[in-house]
């Protein structure tokens, strides 16, 4: 992959070169997924993440609960909102993985329409 980037760098000009630059390269994990907190979205990011812990702590509070009791019918009363709770709390943390893609879904698609204005132009 480095290949790449280094043949496309030496066959830009200067303008494109500083172009690709401003975009950057990829960040890490930390910095992608701080970033979803920014932005238009970024409300909705963090409510969903105070809410997914919350789901995660009462969760396990509640299946610890669950494992400590004797009697059946108390088990199932804490058993069944545990497991309710944890895969709501799953399934909200899944909800967050998209937008870390879509940030690098537009990244690339920034690159390539550098390449492709370039195409254009020499052509």
């Amino acid at each position: 992959m480095k290949d790449i980037d280094r043949l496309i760098d030496e066959a830009l000009d200067a303008e494109e070169r500083d172009l690709l630059r401003s975009i950057g390269e990829e960040p890490g994990f930390y910095a992608q997924f701080f970033g979803i907190f920014g932005g238009r979205t970024g409300w909705v990011n963090i409510v969903l993440l105070i809410v997914q812990t919350i789901g995660g702590v009462a969760g396990a509070w509640m299946a610890w609960k669950f494992f400590t009791t004797d009697d059946v019918l108390t088990a199932v009363r804490w058993g069944i909102p545990a497991a309710t709770v944890i895969i709501m709390a799953l399934t909200m943390k899944m909800a967050m993985w998209p937008e870390l893609h879509i940030n690098r879904l537009m990244r690339e698609i920034k690159r390539l329409e550098l390449q492709v204005a370039r195409a254009n132009r020499h052509a």
